[in-house]
């Protein structure tokens, strides 16, 4: 998992006096962050997780007690959004088009790493193998 869940607050709250906000993330950070921050969403938006189709101005609604979060558009929306971004993760010209690595060490990561609440670990070192 890459380290890049920090993210500060932008400079023009930091003018107003905003102190912290949440912050949603598929990556990881380290023990030096601080602040409301939400971990490890998953399944990542890398591969069509929840936050590869927020949009600026979508709200969003996080139950710590519950361990709920929940995008507040209708459900229409969500699979349009997901199948257009499918389409584009498809489309080789597109920026949200990923190669798939022929081979090597990248393609060993890309078909058996887990997700985060799996522990980002390879499947086939599981006590039963790949699911």
């Amino acid at each position: 998992m890459p380290e890049a869940g920090y993210l500060p607050i932008p400079l023009k709250l930091a003018r107003a006096g905003v102190k912290d906000m949440v912050r949603i993330s598929d990556a990881r950070m380290s023990g030096t962050a601080f602040g409301t921050i939400v971990l490890h969403i998953a399944p990542e938006s890398a591969i069509g997780g929840p936050l590869a189709i927020v949009r600026t101005g979508d709200r969003i609604a996080l139950d710590v007690e519950a361990r709920r979060i929940d995008l507040l558009i209708p459900e229409s929306e969500i699979a349009s959004r997901l199948a257009t971004w499918r389409a584009a993760a498809s489309d080789p010209a597109s920026p949200t088009a990923r190669e798939i690595p022929a081979r090597g060490y990248a393609r060993l990561f890309h078909d058996h790493i887990l997700q985060a609440p799996e522990g980002c670990d390879f499947d086939f070192l599981r006590r039963n193998g790949p699911a």
